[in-house]
């Protein structure tokens, strides 16, 4: 895979910017007893040797945050979610715990997302199970992506699968949309002329500015940053990256984002589920 290089102006900015810092690999995420692998060897169609998970590039301050739940300010969402979870909504009179046993129920799913699905004839994330679930056995109206109830959602069922070993297929029916989503990853786009690449491929543990880049992993997410003090979805990311770099961005849930997040999961494989992540 040919490996892109930045652009003559794109470059002197970042070094005017860059440090040598690299990711502290050797200390280990644990949470609640959970030991969460943040390295794992890469995928041999990939450009890099080893996949590390943003929390390796994050400052000892905010890797605490994220190593106890009762400090992790993304755990307040979850909390409300579970009020969610219980509250009847829709024609049907009915709420999620009227269908499922309860959240862990759903441990698995998050490491496996998104995925071809045979029923649905499509690439399902989980935001689509969240609304199809809403729609179809609920008769409630679909939550908006992007949003405080459906990222708190999210994180409530990603949090059953902490710990999990990211495993999202490529193959199959999910061959096209994957193919997509590369080439979108590697699509230099904006003003700045520049590629998700070119941050999270070529100039990974450098720093730009105040931000120590790291490889855009989204094992992490749904990820509370510190930035905006509020959960935020891989969607709501991959739209801030591009007004970044002076792009137009996708809009959230199109089918851009959606080729798009299939890629960039498959890059974790092999990391392990931690949403709700603590992040800059």
């Amino acid at each position: 895979m040919k490996k892109f290089t930045l652009s003559a102006t794109v470059a002197v900015s970042l070094a005017c910017f860059a440090g040598t810092a690299s990711a502290q690999v050797s200390d280990a995420l644990v949470v609640d007893g959970t030991t969460i692998s943040t390295s794992a060897p890469a995928a041999d169609w990939l450009d890099i040797d080893q996949v590390l998970s943003g929390w390796s590039f994050r400052t000892d301050e905010t890797r605490a945050l994220q190593m106890d739940d009762f400090d992790n300010p993304g755990m307040i969402f979850v909390d409300q979610a579970i009020d969610d979870w219980n509250t009847v909504d829709g024609t049907a009179g009915k709420s999620c715990a009227s269908c499922h046993d309860g959240p862990e129920s759903f441990a698995g799913l998050r490491a496996e997302l998104p995925r071809w699905d045979e029923a649905q004839g499509r690439v399902m994330n989980m935001e689509d199970y969240i609304n199809v679930s809403r729609v179809e056995h609920m008769g409630a109206e679909p939550w908006k992506w992007a949003k405080p109830r459906m990222d708190a959602m999210v994180a409530l069922l990603s949090l059953q699968s902490r710990g999990m070993t990211i495993n999202v297929a490529i193959d199959g029916p999910a061959a096209d949309m994957w193919e997509q989503g590369r080439e979108l990853y590697y699509t230099r786009v904006g003003q700045l002329d520049m590629a998700c690449s070119n941050c999270h491929e070529d100039n990974y543990g450098n720093m730009i500015r105040a931000d120590h880049l790291s490889q855009g992993q989204i094992n992490g997410f749904p990820a509370y940053r510190l930035k905006n003090a509020k959960l935020n979805s891989t969607h709501g990311r991959f739209s801030g990256c591009m007004k970044n770099i002076r792009a137009q961005p996708f809009g959230v849930g199109s089918d851009e984002f959606r080729a798009l997040e299939l890629y960039v999961a498959s890059r974790g494989n092999g990391l392990s589920v931690e949403g709700p992540s603590v992040r800059n």
